[in-house]
């Protein structure tokens, strides 16, 4: 396909998707267009090679749609994302990715639910969250609280030179680690100040390690 016309087709079609949407086109190997928006930018080049990790890898690998968040350690910042394969006479072409914005706010407290209203705990005193029952269980110093609010939510709402996804079901606050104990299978446990000791998986150990520096 010539990629002057490709990229003048989708130009066209970006028209069609809201400000806030970023548009990558990419054969099976490199992208091969890329359309940034007003507020989310991958900063992702024609040619670029289509790194593991990213929805249009996954769309790809298994040749099906894939929707979903990928957290700020593929590109740097997080986002949400769908990619769909495109095939020409039954062989697989490359994929199509519409890249959206995680919400951003304004304020600097996680509200939480009480047994009589809500209260909003300032983030410097949220010592961890932990996804249970289908709710996010916010811990502060002296203060125990849940609101509905997916976990995943928090990971790209929160200040990330604070607060870091160590497990699967939960993100702590640097700031309230006490102590750092090693665990079985190259994974970490750790000691929180509130007195309460929280795991790190496998799969988070080794971005754990970077992000903290040991």
């Amino acid at each position: 396909m010539d990629r002057l016309t490709f990229g003048s087709l989708f130009d066209v079609v970006g028209e069609l998707f809201s400000d806030e949407i970023s548009i990558a086109v990419s054969d099976t190997a490199e992208y091969v267009y890329y359309r940034p928006s007003r507020r989310i930018d991958l900063k992702i080049r024609p040619g670029d090679p289509v790194i593991a990790g990213t929805i249009a890898h996954k769309a790809l690998h298994t040749g099906q749609k894939v929707s979903e968040f990928i957290d700020r350690s593929v590109f740097g910042v997080p986002y949400h994302g769908m990619a769909v394969p495109f095939y020409q006479s039954g062989k697989l072409q490359g994929c199509v990715t519409a890249i959206y914005p995680v919400m951003t706010e304004g304020k600097s407290v996680v509200t939480v639910r009480t047994s009589d209203g809500w209260k909003p705990i300032p983030f410097h005193d949220v010592v961890y969250l932990e996804a249970k029952d289908r709710k996010t269980h916010v811990y502060a110093d002296e203060f125990t609280g849940t609101t509905k609010r997916a976990l995943q939510e928090y990971e790209y709402s929160l200040p990330h030179e604070t607060f870091i996804r160590c497990h699967r079901s939960f993100i702590v606050n640097v700031h309230h680690i006490a102590d750092i104990y090693p665990d079985t299978h190259s994974t970490f446990l750790l000691a929180m100040d509130n007195g309460s000791q929280v795991p790190v998986s496998q799969s988070y150990s080794s971005y754990f390690r970077k992000l903290l520096g040991f």
